[in-house]
């Protein structure tokens, strides 16, 4: 009777070992391979709304990311560039940053500064940085908020970078950080603990939370005006600190002629915009057009949104060539047509 109950023991502790065996391989398995227990964090902050949280780096699905000292997706850099160096400061929200899904190399900052590089050798510039201050849903209120704090780092030129919805972005709001599951403020205890809580078990909405987010996504009053207001404010400032701003504007894959094109409300604000860029004789690079001569321009996106490798070589491309119009003529002020569209 006694070798019996030993022999059970000695088999539930050998299922027990195989268990927590298998626990410790799909943690590391779901860590190593795909990143989670490590996701990006976010910083609640009282004007900006929020902030990708200084000094991170992590790897997702496979893509490299990397969260500078002033919560820019670049290196760690210097407040001041040297004399030597263009510097470029490109402004944006989720498309601009190019979030989890696309790696550090392939984003529009890294393209654009690659192939800037190779543009300018024999000018009086030696090294090119194109610094990515941007987050998840930002709107040109944020954005302005961000230069009021840290400054367009003598950037030579800013380059703010919108889609369509922008125009309608609501006030910064810092709601989301930490009740928003795609905002963590902390890293959660384990990787498996990620994946149950964002796959199998989510976690039921907070009533509360969810009643203020509505309210700040409803705010009333000409949101269209408000954002173009934020806009001129950054215009002055970058004006004010010596650069020069470059305005940029991605649509939405519904926009695309192969789609329908824009909708009424659309078309008023972007002809808003459009006037807007016209009496502020500040340079726009409109992507419309470029992107409506794709055949497939479903193709540029890996959503309705949210651009693809090939779209995010197509803006930086046609970004490269206004860029160099303005670098070399800064005293332009124009709508830029893509000769090549």
């Amino acid at each position: 009777m006694l070798q019996i109950e030993l022999s059970t023991v000695n088999i539930a502790g050998l299922l027990l070992a195989g268990l927590v065996g298998l626990i410790i391989l799909l943690e590391l398995g779901l860590r190593l391979l795909f990143g989670f227990g490590k996701p990006l964090i976010y910083l609640a902050d009282p004007d900006i709304g929020y902030l990708l949280t200084p000094n991170q780096q992590t790897r997702r699905f496979g893509n490299r990311i990397a969260i500078n000292q002033y919560s820019m997706r670049s290196p760690a850099i210097a407040p001041s560039a040297a004399p030597s160096t263009l510097r470029i400061l490109l402004l944006g929200d989720s498309v601009a940053n190019g979030g989890w899904w696309t790696d550090q190399t392939k984003i529009i900052s890294e393209i654009l500064q690659q192939q800037l590089q190779s543009d300018l050798q024999g000018t009086r510039w030696q090294q090119v940085e194109v610094l990515n201050a941007s987050a998840n849903s930002w709107g040109p209120r944020n954005e302005l908020a961000y230069l009021q704090r840290f400054g367009s780092f003598e950037a030579q030129v800013v380059v703010l970078l919108l889609n369509t919805d922008d125009l309608f972005a609501t006030a910064p709001s810092s709601l989301q950080v930490g009740n928003d599951i795609n905002y963590p403020d902390r890293k959660p205890p384990l990787a498996l603990a990620e994946v149950l809580r964002r796959y199998l078990f989510p976690p039921a909405p907070n009533p509360d939370f969810k009643a203020k987010f509505k309210a700040v996504q409803a705010e009333s009053g000409d949101r269209v005006g408000f954002n173009l207001t934020a806009i001129q404010q950054i215009h002055s400032l970058v004006q004010s600190q010596g650069g020069q701003l470059l305005l940029a504007m991605t649509p939405l894959l519904r926009e695309t002629t192969a789609k329908g094109g824009p909708r009424d409300y659309e078309q008023k604000a972007r002809q808003r915009f459009l006037d807007f860029t016209e009496r502020e004789q500040i340079i726009y690079v409109d992507f419309l057009p470029s992107f409506n001569a794709v055949a497939q321009p479903e193709t540029l996106y890996r959503d309705h949104i949210h651009l693809s490798p090939t779209g995010n070589q197509l803006v930086s491309e046609t970004m490269q060539r206004s860029l160099q119009q303005t670098i070399l003529d800064r005293s332009t002020s124009q709508t830029y047509s893509d000769p090549e569209s």
